[in-house]
């Protein structure tokens, strides 16, 4: 397949982006030739727009929209114009799954990029397979997604449409185990979820892999991603004194309970992952931020050249609020995308006609993206398996540990 090209954004397209951005044009549903004549063909986002995830699924948005606008720029795809066909899900499953069926129903979508949480993309994975819709993750962890209800014993891939950038919870917990077990030298820790797909998920692997290597879980909690008092939950923690507090779910919840934990005279040093990342945990948890650790995947951004040229490329196109913790990860969603496009659009008479080969193609893909090498195995899932642990200091989030889990 192409390695993508780096096309620096130049000052008319990013003044061009800012005026789409303050009409709200994004994600029209527009359909057709457009004024240039070209044929249009449609690549759907499906994220919370709204709610307390906004923030990273704006970074979603946003970050494909940039990847969309650069191919048309370099006209990539000749006598075709890519558009954006973005849909909130509001994190919900129910409203992912008819954010789904919305965009199935377009006959100008060929290939979507989302869901953030791994529970919508359980609902929004067969409405896609059902109309050969390429769908591609950049943050879906569940790794039943890709692997079938009975992964562990025998794996299975559910559906051939579906795609993910990002790696499973069956990496990123036993990764942070390992990194807590042998780096930090904690041998008790508790652990809580949020209940979701997502935070179980992570929380089960962590343990497994945790208690494989002599660790010992002294005390299992979880919460409801509704409540904000979190009292119940560390009351039943303190008395055990965790050397540690391993967290599966997402900053709303993460920042308040770090701060709740604290303010209780819990003052063991606490770990998520991806999903709590981001400068809204800061935020949230104030001044109890400062120590917390969270891993995420891929090398960090401003280590990589090409990735500083996309985060350069995303403040001047004038996107509201930053790129997020999956926005990279979005931006390679859409080239692995973009890259199918190139073969399956070619000769193709219609979009409907060009979702199957597209697929096809996205077997097949490898370039180097943001987050490293873009590549899928048998079942979907990224090859990529370059993680880093991050750690607050000073109000700011810092590498402090990036390997390859083997």
């Amino acid at each position: 397949m192409n390695h993508r090209t780096w096309v620096r954004v130049g000052v008319a397209f990013a003044a061009a982006s800012l005026v789409l951005t303050a009409c709200g044009n994004r994600g029209s549903d527009e359909g057709g030739d457009d004024d240039g004549g070209k044929k249009v063909a449609k690549v759907g986002v499906i994220a919370p727009l709204s709610g307390d995830l906004a923030a990273l699924g704006l970074g979603i948005r946003n970050s494909v929209d940039l990847a969309l606008k650069q191919a048309n720029e370099e006209n990539a795809l000749p006598g075709w114009e890519l558009k954006l066909a973005a849909e909130d899900d509001e994190a919900k499953p129910d409203v992912g799954k008819n954010a789904a069926t919305k965009l199935a129903n377009d006959k100008d979508v060929v290939a979507v990029v989302g869901t953030l949480n791994s529970s919508t993309g359980q609902q929004v994975q067969p409405v896609l397979d059902s109309a050969n819709i390429a769908q591609v993750s950049p943050a879906n962890t569940g790794t039943e997604l890709t692997q079938g209800a009975d992964f562990r014993n025998s794996p299975e891939r559910p559906y051939k449409n579906y795609f993910r950038v990002c790696t499973t919870d069956a990496i990123q917990g036993p990764f942070a185990a390992r990194y807590v077990y042998n780096e930090l030298k904690h041998k008790k820790i508790a652990t809580i979820h949020d209940k979701k797909t997502y935070g179980q998920g992570l929380v089960r692997s962590f343990t497994e892999e945790y208690e494989k290597l002599g660790g010992e879980i002294v005390s299992a909690q979880t919460i409801n991603p509704e409540e904000k008092n979190y009292s119940a939950v560390i009351s039943k923690i303190k008395p055990k004194n965790p050397e540690m507090i391993y967290y599966g779910g997402e900053y709303p919840q993460a920042g308040p309970l770090k701060q709740q934990l604290a303010s209780a005279g819990l003052q063991a040093p606490m770990m998520g992952a991806d999903g709590t990342y981001s400068e809204d945990f800061i935020s949230l948890a104030g001044e109890s931020a400062d120590g917390y650790r969270a891993t995420s995947i891929g090398a960090p951004l401003n280590k990589l050249n090409a990735a500083k040229q996309y985060v350069k490329d995303y403040d001047e196109a004038g996107y509201k609020g930053d790129n997020s913790s999956y926005g990279a990860y979005s931006y390679d969603a859409a080239t692995a995308i973009i890259d199918s496009l190139k073969v399956s659009l070619k000769d193709a008479d219609s979009v409907e006609a060009a979702r199957q080969p597209t697929i096809d193609e996205l077997n097949d893909v490898s370039f180097d993206g943001l987050s490293g090498k873009v590549e899928f195995d048998e079942y979907g899932d990224t090859t990529n398996r370059v993680l880093t642990v991050y750690q607050v200091n000073g109000k700011t989030w810092k590498d402090v540990s990036t390997e390859e889990f083997k």
